[in-house]
């Protein structure tokens, strides 16, 4: 029965290029599922765009002296071009500097606030004085109070991941100026997300949702767990959607509320191009939503839109949000400010036309559940010893040898359909489709790739086992239909492979000299003039020099970065703001992971004149176990904070090495409790 759906990629930041990690944490795997959907004759809109508001803009634009207008335009066009380049066939891929995205953003602003769904509240908030402006989070860094990252933003410490305010910062300092900001009062409009905790509850945990990922399920209950507060909606910034408020001068609308809102202008816009009403693909209940993102962007697109949406309501949930966790490479975690990644226009100068390369090993590896890696030497093994040595190879082997005997005609009465007659390859085809089907509908793209390289594989194994080569001269009607089957085999191949392989399955579609179907019929086709094309090879061998330049390249990333990593001296302090820290030796008696907090750990540490809790995040860099009995320093007189629930009672000093691990900053064989000067 055919269905709709409304299927979103996350919109990426439109202030640098595209790398590996962003088509392996969403693109990819939307692709897929709107490409399969649409040859089963669904009816799709499949939308995405740059994301173009924001301090990371402005940032970005004052870090090479320009406007945040010129930075968007540049990379908006970078990173529509990569996803043309790399096949990611998106219904519309939009832009939220459109005017239709401002008027959808401040229309859902008024109706929220019609609903009575925001809280105008008055608070401090951080402002600089030398550049005369409030700080918007990504303005302000500091010292993180749970890992002692120095630079930690003011929404998040990038290190240890935790969730901040700028007012939780210790020594925070303005981007802008490098000044210490002050407090200053200001006003905003919080979205009351305490309202709606119930309804999320009963929602994310409805029996509908047993498909949905565990560990997007997983981070949803946690923040409910701990308590929906009000989050603000609106920033003190002159670039973004300005509130539609006579009394909101000079603010604009929170990126997390204008960002999501761009899927619907999106699809708005290619309604409005394709004579088709937006609303049946985001106000009508039969239609699915699903939004593929990363999971760091879980709890915005579960939480904070959905609570959005359904305060209207008039728009329909996600369906399922299938977020994919993070590709590291090489054994760091991709880095753009450090220039670790393998960046997608670059891999296409190096390795031209070779699009599906890269896309296979990167469903092969895809972060479905849990972080996964990149290498270029597994690059190197999939591409020759699967793709060249099994899927090219069969295809190439059909190909060569109706043209070695027939000069690739085949008017000498080959069975057209014979798959549907050949039961052996009807019930390989079928049994192969309906297991894809089940995969990709699930969001398990590897198993479908998997499926798909074992009907590949049967087809090496049936001319392995029927050897027409060998036959030819003995029976030659006996090997026309065994390459028959062959021919049908290879077209079911290229059926199967297009929305995996989109690439692939093109060039199988020329080498057969047929038309490219819009379905997933495997069975019914027709060559032109009944003569198939010469051999070509669907895939070449990665030569070992490649991959040692690849590896070499990042090699000299990582020597550059370290060189440049080393962090400068900060500015002269006064002797009595040294004087003011109580730094003591420590060990710790006991530890223990935090419930529901994958980095902290929670510390009773004796410090000489007593026993203090404090909590750490270091859970990523060390077990629980292996830490008991550890001599540490510890900043014993830090203000007491309590995170997840625990009142925590100082700090660990720790230092990070070169490859980015915490390790200990302890002074040995002294009784705990010594003051450290």
């Amino acid at each position: 029965m055919k269905k709709r759906y409304t299927i979103t990629a996350a919109l990426p930041y439109a202030n640098g290029p595209l790398h590996i990690g962003h088509l392996a944490g969403a693109y990819i795997a939307a692709d897929i599922y709107a490409r399969f959907l649409r040859l089963q004759n669904h009816d799709v809109c499949f939308v995405s765009g740059s994301d173009e508001h924001g301090a990371a803009i402005t940032i970005k634009a004052m870090r090479e002296n320009t406007t945040p207008q010129a930075i968007v335009d540049k990379y908006h066009h970078i990173i529509k071009k990569s996803f043309e380049d790399f096949g990611i066939e998106f219904d519309i891929y939009h832009r939220t500097t459109a005017p239709i995205h401002y008027d959808t953003s401040q229309e859902f602003f008024l109706e929220l606030l019609d609903k009575n769904a925001f809280e105008v509240i008055e608070s401090e908030q951080y402002y600089d004085e030398t550049a005369h402006q409030f700080l918007a989070d990504r303005y302000i860094i500091g010292t993180c109070p749970n890992c002692g990252n120095e630079n930690a933003y003011g929404d998040q410490c990038e290190k240890c991941g935790s969730s901040l305010s700028p007012t939780e910062l210790i020594r925070p300092k303005s981007t802008i100026s490098g000044d210490t900001p002050i407090l200053k009062k200001t006003k905003h409009w919080y979205l009351k997300l305490n309202e709606q905790e119930a309804w999320l509850k009963q929602w994310l945990n409805n029996e509908d949702k047993k498909d949905w990922k565990a560990h997007v399920l997983g981070q949803c209950n946690a923040w409910l767990d701990n308590g929906l507060q009000p989050r603000a909606m609106t920033r003190d910034l002159d670039w973004g959607i300005p509130v539609p408020l006579e009394d909101a001068k000079n603010k604009v609308l929170y990126v997390w509320l204008d960002a999501p809102i761009g899927y619907i202008s999106a699809t708005k816009d290619w309604a409005n191009a394709n004579g088709k009403d937006w609303k049946d693909y985001w106000q009508n209940d039969k239609t699915e939503l699903v939004h593929f993102i990363g999971k760091d962007n879980i709890v915005f697109h579960c939480i904070i839109f959905p609570s959005i949406l359904h305060t209207t309501d008039n728009y329909i949930v996600p369906t399922n949000v299938p977020a994919n966790a993070f590709m590291n490479l090489e054994g760091n975690k991709i880095s753009t400010s450090k220039n670790w990644a393998v960046w997608l226009h670059e891999y296409l100068e190096e390795f031209p036309n070779k699009q599906d390369e890269l896309r296979y090993v990167l469903i092969a590896n895809m972060p479905e559940n849990k972080d996964s890696e990149f290498t270029w030497q597994d690059f190197q093994d999939k591409v020759n010893n699967e793709l060249v040595a099994t899927y090219g190879n069969f295809v190439n082997r059909i190909i060569s040898l109706i043209n070695k005997y027939y000069d690739g005609n085949i008017d000498y009465q080959l069975q057209k359909s014979m798959a549907e007659n050949d039961s052996i390859l009807k019930t390989t085809i079928d049994a192969t489709l309906k297991n894809i089907e089940n995969y990709i509908l699930k969001f398990k793209f590897k198993d479908a790739l998997n499926e798909l390289m074992s009907f590949a594989r049967e087809g090496n194994k049936f001319l392995a086992e029927t050897e027409p080569w060998k036959l030819y001269t003995k029976n030659p009607d006996k090997t026309k239909d065994i390459l028959s089957i062959g021919l049908d085999w290879v077209y079911a191949l290229g059926v199967l492979s297009q929305p995996l392989l989109p690439f692939t399955a093109k060039k199988i579609f020329a080498l057969l000299n047929t038309e490219i179907p819009n379905n997933l019929d495997c069975y019914h086709y027709t060559i032109k003039n009944n003569k198939i094309n010469k051999a070509t090879l669907l895939f070449e061998k990665i030569e070992d020099s490649q991959i040692e330049f690849q590896i070499e390249k990042l090699k000299n990333t990582l020597a550059t970065t370290e060189i440049n990593t080393v962090a400068p001296p900060k500015e002269n302090i006064a002797y009595e703001d040294f004087d003011k820290l109580d730094i003591r030796t420590g060990k710790i008696v006991s530890a223990k992971k935090v419930e529901k907090a994958d980095k902290l750990l929670e510390l009773l540490v004796d410090v000489g004149f007593e026993q203090r809790t404090i909590v750490s995040g270091i859970a990523e860099h060390f077990s629980a176990d292996e830490i008991v009995g550890q001599e540490v320093a510890v900043l014993v007189n830090l203000a007491p904070k309590k995170l997840r629930g625990i009142m925590s009672n100082g700090m660990i000093l720790m230092a990070e090495d070169e490859n980015g691990k915490l390790v200990f900053v302890n002074a040995k064989n002294i009784s705990s409790g010594n003051i450290i000067r």
